[in-house]
């Protein structure tokens, strides 16, 4: 297996030490929203990760829900949580951003039709997800 992702809720608590102590990770992924009390959370699992007693790297950090773009207006951002918090975040405590992830109307419609949204190359988030999943390979 090359990749085992395991997207664990926001926070410090037993569900993330028993999953560190449980596993051998080789490495974790750090996902927030641009708004501050997200920012917050993102920054309490980043430092348990690199707590010296657990001490996991940290591959990266990614922004989710970065900007909303209307399917009608695909050139047009709005950055309802803020904007580039996790970027700023990123360059703070020095780990790698990896990317941002838009809100867009399809990513419900995917869902409800069983069809991940990351497997249409062709969209925002296709191209979002591309260029997330290249980064974390590198």
């Amino acid at each position: 297996m090359d990749y085992f992702i395991i997207d664990l809720p926001p926070g410090t608590g037993d569900i993330h030490l028993t999953m560190i102590q449980t596993l051998h990770l080789t490495g974790g992924i750090v996902v927030t929203t641009p708004q501050d009390v997200a920012l917050a959370a993102a920054r309490k699992g980043i430092s348990l990760f690199q707590n010296e007693k657990i001490n996991v790297p940290i591959v990266g950090l990614v922004e989710n829900m970065a900007w909303f773009t209307p399917a009608e207006l695909p050139e047009n951002k709005y950055y309802i949580f803020g904007k580039e918090g996790g970027k700023k975040l990123a360059q703070e405590l020095n780990i790698p951003f990896l990317g941002e992830i838009p809100l867009v109307q399809s990513v419900c419609e995917a869902g409800d039709s069983g069809k991940p949204i990351a497997l249409d190359t062709h969209s925002i988030m296709g191209q979002a997800f591309e260029q997330l999943a290249q980064k974390i390979a590198r």
